[in-house]
């Protein structure tokens, strides 16, 4: 069993920077596939990126984040980050961290992780 927290969400600026963090309790992450979705007002969850953990890993990222933001991970600390650069009103969102195990790749489908946290809301006003 893995449990998942989110922090570091907050109202912030356009063009202003955020990052999250995902703490893990429970089993290491190790071999884990760890993603960040997002659900805006009114709108389904998304996907916006995805590491995996272990050493070497790969990462992945929406279209729309790529190039602003940064997924990265602290295995011992059994944490994965999300550097948000240029943040534009368009990424306010309730943001979600997830675990899959068992995947060969940076999945972005949610059906493919298996726990999931409560979520941290990131607002960018403009």
């Amino acid at each position: 069993q893995v449990q998942l927290v989110e922090s570091g969400g907050r109202l912030v600026q356009a063009g202003g920077s955020l990052r999250l963090s995902c703490t893990a309790s429970g089993r290491t992450l190790n071999g884990y596939v760890m993603g960040w979705f997002r659900q805006p007002p009114g709108k389904e969850r998304e996907f916006v990126a995805a590491i995996t953990v272990s050493y070497g890993g790969g990462t992945s990222y929406a279209e729309s984040v790529k190039g602003r933001f940064i997924v990265s991970r602290d295995v011992p600390k059994k944490s994965v980050y999300l550097q948000m650069n240029s943040l534009e009103p368009e990424d306010t969102a309730v943001y979600y961290c997830a675990a899959a195990s068992g995947v060969a790749d940076e999945t972005s489908t949610p059906g493919t992780y298996d726990y999931w946290g409560r979520g941290t809301q990131v607002t960018v006003s403009s």
